[in-house]
């Protein structure tokens, strides 16, 4: 009997992510054992800190950096990350499997609806893409930056005085927290983080984990890994990350199609452009570079660069 170990960040989603993943490989795989390791975050571990701060002082990514170093020391032999929390390029030796499907793919607005909420409103988030595109359709919110695990974020509404806080429905759902949502709010004008909602299965890439690798390529979706490979694509050729106001949704239609729209927005939420493309379901990548170059020609780099600066000079 061969055993796996699993890894992950220590949150109950995550755990509840793994679970997840798990459970039909352990129906079709009876004779493989696999066990669960949680490793600690440097974003788990800094909760006050900017999230562009705590990313640059841990490698790059505040919430997978740890797991991958444990991944290439052999010390966790696959891990689950949330997909939109993984930088878009492996370090040497790793590889991203194809997700085993995908949850809701919205944010949610947790404690009212957009239309009822008051004029001045404080609204909770941590994330620079949900604040620019909050501003974009209300500018008269006030955003009040918040972070930590969905629980915690959501009683934020008692213990800061909000209005509302907005979360992605997939997490909430994970953990069976469906009341909680008030509001799903609306494709069009909130695309989410590249990823959102899927499960990011990173491997390494040597010989000796070639049996692991069959064994977890049989949990794959073919759909949802061309639509999550296009919208990292974009983010790449946008040299973005979790920390910029970049968002993205790709879908494949009944003609075989891979359709993506990609957005980028202001931190203020005054700039906004989008772009939409269609391409061959077997080419995410060049469909994901194409919306990209669409969204440059149209001002994206003077956007994200003017972001990047306001990020820089914060604590």
């Amino acid at each position: 009997m061969v055993t796996y170990v699993v890894g992950s960040r220590a949150s109950n989603l995550a755990k509840a992510q793994v679970r997840e993943y798990l459970r039909p490989l352990r129906d079709r795989f009876p004779e493989t054992v696999f066990t669960h390791r949680v490793i600690l975050e440097g974003g788990d571990r800094d909760r006050s800190s900017a999230l562009r701060s705590v990313s640059l002082a841990h490698g790059g990514s505040a919430f997978s950096s740890e797991q991958e170093a444990a991944l290439v020391r052999g010390e966790v032999d696959v891990v689950v990350h949330s997909l939109k929390d993984l930088p878009t390029a492996n370090p040497p030796g790793l590889t991203v499997l194809a997700p085993p499907g995908r949850e809701d793919v919205r944010d949610a607005l947790c404690g009212s609806t957009l239309a009822g909420l008051r004029k001045g409103a404080r609204v909770g988030t941590g994330a620079p893409r949900r604040v620019a595109q909050l501003l974009a359709v209300r500018p008269d919110l006030e955003i009040v930056p918040i972070r930590g695990n969905v629980p915690p974020r959501l009683r934020k509404r008692e213990t800061m005085g909000l209005d509302a806080v907005v979360l992605a429905v997939a997490g909430l759902r994970r953990l069976g927290l469906d009341d909680a949502i008030d509001e799903l709010l609306p494709l069009d004008l909130f695309p989410p983080s590249p990823g959102q909602g899927a499960l990011g299965i990173q491997v390494r890439t040597d010989d000796a984990s070639a049996p692991l690798r069959r064994i977890l390529s049989t949990a794959g979706d073919r759909d949802v890994d061309a639509s999550v490979r296009a919208e990292r694509a974009l983010l790449a050729e946008l040299h973005g990350g979790c920390s910029v106001p970049v968002g993205a949704h790709a879908q494949v239609t009944r003609s075989a199609n891979l359709t993506l729209t990609g957005q980028v927005t202001s931190l203020d939420g005054t700039q906004r452009v989008t772009a939409t493309a269609s391409g061959p379901v077997t080419e995410p990548e060049k469909l994901g570079a194409a919306v990209a170059r669409e969204l440059i020609g149209q001002g994206a780099h003077g956007i994200l660069d003017a972001v990047r600066g306001v990020s820089a000079d914060r604590p």
